[in-house]
């Protein structure tokens, strides 16, 4: 799977990218790995590019529990 593409549905991307902005708002106060994990990203990355690959990442994961029988559990997301 490639990326977030321009070519996908605007609206769909747009929130998935306004949902990032706002999880990396609260990730200084944080101390889970995905926190730890998003705070590298920007300081290596940037903020707008970390915001695009949560929302990238909660895409496949969005994906993942949309075409399979089981139910999100977040234990199992690798970190």
């Amino acid at each position: 799977m490639l990326g977030i593409s321009k070519r996908g549905n605007t609206y769909l991307r747009t929130l998935l990218i306004h949902g990032a902005r706002s999880v990396l708002i609260r990730v200084a106060c944080r101390e889970d790995a995905r926190s730890m994990w998003l705070r590298e990203l920007i300081s290596r990355r940037g903020y707008n590019r970390t915001t695009v690959a949560l929302a990238n990442k909660n895409a496949r994961i969005i994906q993942s529990v949309l075409s399979g029988p089981e139910s999100y559990r977040p234990s199992m997301v690798a970190a």
